[in-house]
C-alpha cells in the first residue's frame, strides 16, 4: 500500500489507473478504523481495481472544539488495518494541504442539512462534511465512493451534492455494522468508559423496541417514538433528538405507511452517539439476537 500526503501525490499514484480505465473506489474516513470501515475498504477491493482509503480529521464539521480534540487519532494503527483489509493507496493529508491560506469556498446542500443533525450541531456541521466530500471527491476522481449507513443523513446529503453538481461518481451505501451486543460501530466508542459503554445500549434497544411495535402492527408515530423513549429512560439516557422521518426528504412522519427512517441521537457522558434503523409496515419478523455483531438487515437492530 502506498500512503500520500498531498494532492498532486495522489493524482500521480492514481493517474496509470486511470488511463487504462482501471476502476477506482474511495472510502473517506477520519480515521480511528473499525470494523465499520473495514467492511467498507473489503467491500471497494471486491468491486474495484484500485482502493483509496482517505484518511483526515476534517476540523470544518465539529462544532465543538473539545470533541475534535478527543477525537482519537492513530495513524499507524489506522495503516496497517486498512492495508490488510485490501486498500491500495492511503491518502492522509495535512490540514494545510486540504485547506490551504485563503482558502474561502464552501458547499451547502439545502433542506437535507437543516433537519436532525443539522438541527442539532448547527449549520456549519454539514457545511463542513459537504465541503470535505466535494473535496476528496474531485482530489481521488473516484468511480466509486462508499459510505455506511450509519450516517444516513450524510449519505442523502452526499448522493444529493453529487447529483447537483453532476460529479461523475457513483455512491454506494452499506449496511450499519454492530458490536455483539448491537451498539453501532464508532470511532468515538472508543471513548465510553465502561459504565458508558453500557449506557450506550440506550440507542439501538431503542430503535429495536420500535422495530418490533412496528412488526406488532403498530402505525402510529407517537406510539413508536414512546416505545422507543422508553427504552432509553431505563438506561438513562435521554435522545438529543428522536424522529421517524421520510428517508428521501427527511420530513416528519406522523404514521408509518411506506418505508421510513427512525433516527436517534444522544450523550451518553461525554460521547455523542448517533443510530438509525429502517421501519417498514411489513417489517415480516422482530430482530433476530443471534443476528447481532453481523452487517444488518432493514430492521434489525
Amino acid at each position: 500500500m502506498k500512503s500520500v500526503r498531498t494532492v498532486q501525490g495522489l493524482r500521480a499514484v492514481l493517474g496509470g489507473a486511470r488511463r487504462d480505465d482501471r476502476a477506482i473506489g474511495l472510502v473517506a474516513t477520519m480515521g480511528a478504523l473499525h470494523e465499520g470501515h473495514l467492511s467498507l475498504i473489503r467491500h471497494a477491493r471486491r468491486q474495484c481495481d484500485v482502493v483509496v482509503v482517505s484518511l483526515f480529521v476534517n476540523p470544518a464539521q465539529f462544532n465543538e472544539r473539545a470533541d475534535l480534540e478527543r477525537y482519537p487519532r492513530d495513524e499507524l494503527r489506522d495503516s496497517e488495518l486498512a492495508e490488510d483489509a485490501g486498500a491500495d493507496v492511503l491518502f492522509a493529508p495535512s490540514v494545510a494541504e486540504v485547506y490551504p491560506a485563503g482558502f474561502a469556498t464552501t458547499v451547502e446542500v439545502l433542506g437535507l442539512s437543516e433537519r436532525l443533525e443539522g438541527a442539532a450541531r448547527g449549520a456549519e456541521h454539514f457545511r463542513g462534511v459537504a465541503t470535505i466530500v466535494t473535496k476528496l471527491l474531485c482530489m481521488a476522481l473516484p468511480d466509486v465512493a462508499y459510505f455506511g449507513q450509519k450516517d444516513a443523513q450524510q449519505v442523502l446529503l452526499i448522493r444529493r451534492l453529487t447529483t447537483d453538481l453532476n460529479l461523475p461518481v457513483r455512491i454506494e451505501t452499506r449496511p450499519t455494522v454492530r458490536e455483539p451486543d448491537g451498539l453501532a460501530m464508532s470511532s468515538r466508542n472508543a471513548l465510553l468508559g465502561a459504565a458508558e459503554r453500557e449506557r450506550a445500549l440506550a440507542l439501538p434497544r431503542a430503535l429495536q423496541a420500535a422495530c418490533e411495535l412496528a412488526d406488532s402492527g403498530e402505525r402510529s408515530t407517537a406510539a413508536l417514538l414512546a416505545a422507543a423513549r422508553a427504552e432509553m429512560e431505563r438506561l438513562s439516557v435521554s435522545a438529543e433528538y428522536l424522529a421517524l422521518v421520510d428517508p428521501e426528504t427527511l420530513e416528519p412522519l406522523e404514521r408509518l405507511d411506506g418505508e421510513a427512517l427512525l433516527a436517534v441521537a444522544a450523550r451518553v457522558g461525554e460521547v455523542r452517539l448517533i443510530d438509525n434503523t429502517i421501519l417498514t409496515p411489513d417489517v415480516g419478523s422482530a430482530p433476530d439476537p443471534q443476528n447481532q455483531g453481523k452487517v444488518l438487515s432493514t430492521c434489525s437492530v
